[in-house]
């Protein structure tokens, strides 16, 4: 990987992402509930789909001249990437938007961290037959959403692609489920926030912004006379969340004055909440740095957690830079 984001700001310009939404492609079925997803997604925001699949590199130093791959080799290593492609052309032969296909030489994820450069989205699978899919919840799953340069979308087997079997499939749907943002007030989740909204506005549904609270259970048994106090405590605690919340809310409408949005703080842990609300989301979105609620729990255990129960896509953005964060809501969570 030629770049890391984990710890700056990524300059994000639109106009400037040739790419598009790029789709990492392996033939496995759930490679192809990627590429439906991506193709979607392209279509929605009227630029180009890339589909990207990873031919392993050639080494590059041998101890004997007969260590070294023949030609033969070399053109079946290529000819089954191409196979490869010609299965996600297979796919794609009713779909009407522009597409683009690649094959690269290298390690899968850093093939799509260095492409994300140029992409507005990235989108993968949550497993696969190996290249880029099969490694989503060890080292690509860690890699691309920690150093990615653009959002990346997570789609989970229970994807959805609709019965249509022409082009029709590949329009978008019109669904009144929100989209769900993990927020904890940090800046990074409030990109996250900005990106969610913008994916709403364009679907024209609701944004809901989600923040978990750790829950009180458990004290009574070891402090019985502060239990009725502590789940007071805890009812404050939630409504002053829910202020803060609203706070962020007005925010974002601000800049999206059309947009519905909802605020909801339960008791619980913060991966298991997205991952329940994804069963109800078009989409749930959450940064990969914050205050550890919600933040930098997607390059650990917790991102492992989410990604593993997700009953709908999960997109991870990384540190944007973002203008807009310059009138961010005043005050800490």
């Amino acid at each position: 990987m030629h770049s890391d984001t984990a710890n700056q700001n990524v300059p994000f310009d639109a106009a400037r992402r040739e790419l598009g939404v790029v789709v990492g492609f392996d033939g496995s079925e759930q490679a192809l509930l990627a590429l439906h997803y991506g193709a979607r997604a392209a279509l929605r925001r009227t630029t180009v789909l890339t589909v990207v699949t990873a031919m392993s590199p050639d080494t590059q130093y041998y101890a004997t001249l007969a260590a070294m791959p023949s030609e033969a080799e070399l053109n079946a290593k290529h000819e089954a990437a191409q196979a490869t492609l010609a299965k996600a052309r297979e796919y794609l032969q009713d779909y009407q938007g522009e597409v683009a296909y690649r094959i690269e030489k290298g390690d899968a994820a850093g093939i799509l961290v260095d492409l994300s450069s140029e992409a507005l989205l990235t989108v993968i699978g949550a497993r696969g037959r190996g290249g880029f899919l099969g490694r989503i919840l060890g080292s690509v799953a860690a890699a691309l959403p920690a150093h990615a340069h653009c959002p990346t979308v997570v789609v989970p087997r229970d994807y959805d692609t609709g019965e249509a079997d022409d082009a029709q499939r590949f329009e978008p749907v019109v669904d009144g489920s929100p989209i769900t943002v993990g927020i904890d007030g940090s800046p990074q989740s409030r990109i996250a926030a900005l990106q969610a909204a913008e994916v709403a506005s364009e679907r024209g549904t609701g944004l809901q912004l989600l923040m978990g609270l750790p829950p009180f259970d458990g004290w009574h048994t070891w402090y019985p006379g502060i239990a009725v106090e502590g789940y007071d405590i805890v009812e404050r605690r939630k409504d002053e969340l829910e202020i803060h919340l609203r706070a962020e809310g007005e925010w974002l409408r601000g800049y999206f004055p059309e947009l519905t949005v909802d605020v909801t703080v339960s008791a619980g842990e913060a991966a298991k909440l997205l991952a329940e609300a994804s069963a109800s989301s078009q989409l749930t979105v959450v940064g990969t740095h914050g205050r550890g609620n919600v933040g930098a729990a997607l390059l650990g255990s917790i991102s492992r957690g989410v990604l593993n129960h997700a009953k709908g896509p999960i997109m991870v953005v990384p540190k944007l830079h973002d203008a807009r964060l310059e009138d961010q809501p005043a005050g800490a969570i």
